[in-house]
């Protein structure tokens, strides 16, 4: 097993340089309008987060609380900043430092883990939210990872601190599974993470825990169900909303791990095609699908934020409405067809689609609905999975942690060679 992990770091430690783009030089077209893409996407993790506590919006409408899972892209998409010159080192390490150090010293947490929305100065619960398991799992991603960018410094203390206390056996209440989340009023929701989807984050996450673990056993708890449309097979998530095959591998490299046969990697890349083929196929129904309108995830709509998806899933939700992120997200799976179908977006709508931090949350040709605004997470997956396409540099640091390699063992995975 040794071999495997090793084998797995070898592949995930390559050496890259994520360099901004080169001034006065003549620049590829296309990598250009992807670095745009980025840059203006970022710009939403620096400019929407309060600069004292380092907190980040949950959306750009004003007023909005902290989503504690958009604060933790942001640490991740804040090391991206740097890495590519658009902040300084000091600016980005500062930024950092004070997210955690809000985390540690002002945020309310049970058993270590954190509300889901909170005030954006004060830290205090907002909108009676849950403790949320996997929200907060969100936020520790992006924390380690800002812990591994920043090594040997008071921010990687800070994140393995915030990380350790996070008792994850509390979590599963007494199950083989771990629970959605906790409230004072009522207790333990009746909800568990037990079906492929995002929660896979937090399983890596509770597994490799070095204080709070639960049993790799719990690997094999939740459900993996497999269903097939337009000719590709796969381990579907419930609603088939394409974010639960991109948020976990934002951070985790799956692309040579195999879990007795099944291969997250390709089975995203499955997804994103089936997701698209569905588009394809109801093209008749609502006009903004097709072959370059697809990407159905869960985001905001005409009638506010639902869990948009398409099939293979047990039950989808979907009105014509698109929310672009779920195309930009999907880059590091199928490069081609999403970076054509993006260019075809920005081309095609122009303003009404894309403003100052990128693609907006959504929009809907049927309904004649174009969203005014921006959602966290959805800045945050687009950040995170552009760099992942362009370099790797997620993964390449992400995978470091001593918790995935403890993840990779104790479940016995298998490690391909590429």
């Amino acid at each position: 097993m040794k071999t495997a992990i090793s084998l797995v770091l070898a592949l995930s430690m390559s050496s890259f340089t994520a360099a901004p783009l080169p001034a006065g030089e003549e620049v590829n077209p296309q990598e250009a309008f992807i670095n745009m893409i980025q840059k203006d996407t970022f710009m939403y993790f620096w400019e929407e987060a309060d600069p004292d506590t380092g907190l980040v919006a949950d959306n750009s409408s004003a007023g909005a609380p902290c989503s504690i899972a958009a604060t933790g892209f942001g640490l991740t998409a804040i090391c991206i900043g740097h890495s590519r010159g658009w902040i300084t080192y000091d600016e980005a390490y500062d930024r950092a430092f004070k997210t955690l150090k809000t985390f540690r010293n002002t945020l309310k947490s049970e058993h270590g883990f954190y509300y889901h929305f909170v005030d954006m100065k004060t830290g205090k619960r907002a909108w009676n939210s849950e403790l949320s398991s996997i929200d907060s799992a969100l936020f520790f991603a992006g924390a380690l990872f800002a812990g591994q960018y920043f090594k040997g410094t008071e921010v990687e203390r800070l994140a393995n601190s915030l990380y350790y206390e996070a008792d994850w056996h509390w979590m599963t209440n007494g199950t083989s599974l771990i629970c959605m989340g906790w409230n004072p009023e009522s207790g333990f929701l009746g909800s568990y993470w037990d079906w492929y989807n995002e929660g896979v984050i937090a399983y890596v996450l509770a597994i490799g825990s070095p204080t709070f673990p639960i049993s790799p056993d719990c690997w094999k708890a939740w459900r993996k169900p497999v269903g097939e449309y337009g000719g590709y097979k796969v381990v579907y998530s419930f609603f088939g909303s394409l974010f639960t095959y991109q948020f976990a591998h934002a951070w985790v490299d799956f692309r040579n791990i195999d879990d007795n046969g099944i291969n997250y990697w390709d089975n995203s890349v499955n997804a994103v095609l089936a997701n698209r083929q569905f588009c394809i196929d109801n093209a008749r129904s609502h006009k903004g699908y097709g072959e370059d309108g697809w990407g159905l995830t869960a985001g905001e709509g005409p009638l506010g934020y639902k869990g948009y998806g398409a099939k293979p899933a047990d039950r989808t939700v979907e009105d014509g409405t698109i929310n672009p992120y779920g195309m930009v997200a999907s880059m590091p799976f199928v490069p081609g067809q999403a970076i054509k179908s993006v260019k075809k977006t920005y081309d095609r709508y122009g303003k009404s689609i894309y403003g100052k931090y990128g693609f907006k949350a959504g929009y809907n040709l049927d309904k004649r609905w174009w969203s005014d605004g921006y959602t966290g997470i959805d800045q945050g997956i687009t950040v995170l999975m552009i760099e992942n396409y362009r370099t790797g540099m997620v993964w390449d640091y992400f995978m470091r942690n001593q918790c995935v390699k403890d993840w990779i063992e104790l479940c016995g995975f298998k490690v391909k060679a590429p």
